[in-house]
């Protein structure tokens, strides 16, 4: 291998790859230790999955993509299980309704750990051949964004029990102790330089990188609060049409949605059951027509997806390509908790005012991971950042994340921004 090749490779040299892979196959492991097997068989909704079904379906990404197609005499663990773990993958043939996830009492929790064993044993053989490394960093990535929804979607599970069962031992919030100033980032405008330029790895919606212009404009140094939110509510903020887009106005009526989700009076609810909600810790799981209307209510607005990215770009620190994200996000299985420390990663996903579409030039990828990015370019808002629920790592200032704008079971929160 040349240096240049080797520069290139998405997390350096082949066994920092593989210790990559197996560091991440074996956290999404540890997240469902605390789970029985009726936790991990559990639905609660359509937008979510059952905590074995995101363990299947992640390893059936390597199976399918890396397995099945390089190793010659490989066979899958069980021909039955593709149609019920593929997600949305059109081109990898029939699959089940995703609406009938939660209906999958087999296999059991343990068969799937069995599956995953012998997968990981498979990979082996693959992990250290760089004609690979392109493909097993994005399944890599892939993993890591199911371990944050395997958190999500367990919350938004436990949740529906009135018992309010907790998944972990309860963990004090931090907040208090780092407040961030009340302060902007100013930008002076201009022409701005965006999406990945960078040659470690990244997705294909980061990309092509391209121009923009900006006008002058400044980024709130610190997430809104629960307290703050407190104020909006107290304000009648849920009442006032005045405040909402005429869909997030409709919305909350539909819904009966008068406040964040997980909240009630004076207490959230986390993975350590309910809580006594602290004032001075980000707010979360709101939609983005509750992050328009606090920023209509608050006299600012959201950011845009670029400019939020040129801030972001002059915040990372000088380890920024290793870890741009370093902070208090999953690197261990405990209880994510936003604490409001001021960073631009790590707390919650902020929402920006764009919508999620292709930069100029931009192309999926051919074959099925083609599928990846590209097709859900349509009625959804980019997110910023990453949350306390993201993998170290995973995030950095050109990742696209992207929701429809009622969702809200994400830790997903907002950052103010103004012209200047």
């Amino acid at each position: 291998m040349t240096h240049a090749q080797e520069r290139s490779r998405p997390y350096g040299s082949s066994d920092e790859l593989a210790a990559r892979f197996r560091s991440t196959r074996s956290l999404s492991e540890a997240l469902v230790e605390p789970l029985s097997d009726a936790d991990a068989t559990i639905q609660s909704m359509e937008d979510a999955s059952p905590a074995k079904w995101h363990l299947a379906h992640t390893t059936w990404f390597w199976e399918t993509f890396l397995l099945r197609e390089s190793v010659a005499d490989y066979r899958l663990f069980d021909e039955r299980w593709p149609f019920v773990h593929n997600s949305y993958y059109e081109t990898e043939g029939e699959r089940i309704a995703r609406f009938s996830r939660g209906m999958l009492s087999r296999p059991s929790l343990d068969e799937v750990v069995a599956y995953r064993a012998h997968v990981n044993e498979a990979m082996e053989d693959l992990i250290d051949d760089s004609r690979h490394a392109d493909l097993i960093a994005l399944g890599i990535a892939h993993e890591q964004q199911h371990q944050e929804l395997l958190l999500t979607d367990i919350k938004h599970a436990l949740h529906q029990n009135p018992l309010g069962p907790a998944m972990w031992e309860r963990v004090e919030s931090a907040s208090g102790e780092t407040r961030p100033a009340d302060g902007w980032y100013g930008h002076p405008g201009g022409i701005a330089r965006v999406g990945h330029q960078e040659s470690g790895f990244a997705f294909d919606n980061e990309g092509p990188a391209h121009r923009v212009l900006l006008e002058p404009f400044a980024l709130s140094q610190r997430l809104v609060t629960n307290g703050e939110w407190d104020e909006f509510m107290a304000d009648g903020g849920y009442e006032r049409a005045t405040l909402w887009l005429s869909d997030g106005w409709a919305w909350i009526k539909d819904n009966a949605v008068t406040a964040p989700l997980y909240w009630r009076e004076g207490e959230q609810f986390t993975h350590s059951g309910w809580q006594e909600r602290d004032p001075h810790a980000p707010v979360t799981h709101i939609s983005y027509f509750e992050a328009d209307a606090f920023a209509s209510w608050a006299g600012h607005r959201l950011p845009t997806e670029f400019e939020w990215e040129a801030i972001a770009r002059g915040q990372e620190g000088e380890d920024a390509a290793h870890d741009p994200t370093a902070g208090n996000q999953l690197d261990h299985a405990a209880p994510p908790l936003p604490t409001g420390e001021g960073s631009l990663f790590g707390d919650c996903w902020q929402f920006t005012r764009s919508g999620y579409l292709p930069y100029p030039r931009f192309q999926p990828a051919a074959g099925a991971v083609g599928e990846y990015n590209g097709k859900f370019m349509s009625g959804q808002f980019v997110l910023k950042g990453a949350s306390c629920a993201t993998a170290r790592g995973h995030s950095r200032a050109s990742y696209r994340n992207f929701f429809y704008p009622h969702q809200r079971w994400q830790f997903t929160g907002l950052r103010l921004a103004k012209d200047v």
